[in-house]
């Protein structure tokens, strides 16, 4: 499991870290909203834990940034204000829950076990851009007309669509969709590509996937 710790208070994110780590978490360290984003933009993480009082960008508008670019990754607020008001406007903008400082070390790590155990409750059944709908649990895609896709190129697409008009380099991709596939080979990322950009133009997509093999790809309207 890969968490992204984004805490401005140093001595607080070193100890969170490092009881995160110890619990099994690859953890990472963010300082700020702008640091958490640029951390989202190279890596897949599992939950994201972010405090609301940060520099630069405040855990509010950076987790709003993050579900408008279509991330349904879980979010864990962190708030040392106790208000009402603080609380619905970070579940108004996304957020999957909350903690309020001081809290317990273990009330955080049961929330987020709970957050982590629950990760199919937070990712959508279906995602559109454009005129493609993807529908993950039947594996297809729909645009003038529908096909049927594989386990891999389901999960492929649903990966480019959470992540539409933003290049993805073949290792994320790799790591994304392959990760624990001991005998898979950093080709097969190429091979999947090209399976999917027939697939859409056989339903007339109104989208595609630029790019060239071994090299960064992007999901694009056309």
């Amino acid at each position: 499991m890969r968490l992204l710790l984004a805490e401005d208070e140093r001595d607080l994110s070193r100890a969170l870290t490092a009881v995160l780590t110890h619990s099994g978490y690859e953890t990472d360290a963010a300082f700020d909203g702008v640091e958490a984003l640029e951390f989202l933009e190279k890596n897949d993480y599992d939950v994201i834990v972010m405090d609301i009082m940060m520099p630069r960008m405040d855990g509010i508008e950076a987790l709003r940034r993050i579900r408008g670019s279509g991330n349904y990754t879980p979010v864990l607020l962190l708030t040392a204000k106790a208000e009402v008001d603080d609380r619905v406007t970070g579940l108004d903008a996304g957020a999957d829950d909350y903690l309020t400082k001081p809290f317990a070390i273990k009330e955080l790590l049961a929330r987020v076990k709970s957050m982590t155990r629950r990760r199919e409750v937070y990712e959508p059944k279906h995602l559109r851009v454009g005129s493609v709908m993807l529908d993950i649990e039947k594996q297809e895609i729909t645009s003038e007309n529908s096909i049927s896709l594989a386990l891999k190129e389901t999960k492929l697409l649903e990966f480019f669509m959470l992540n539409a008009e933003r290049p993805l380099t073949t290792e994320r991709i790799f790591d994304h969709v392959w990760k624990g596939d001991e005998s898979a080979e950093r080709d097969v990322v190429w091979v999947y590509v090209s399976f999917l950009r027939s697939k859409l133009h056989s339903i007339n997509a109104d989208i595609d996937i630029e790019g060239e093999k071994d090299g960064s790809f992007i999901l694009k309207r056309v």
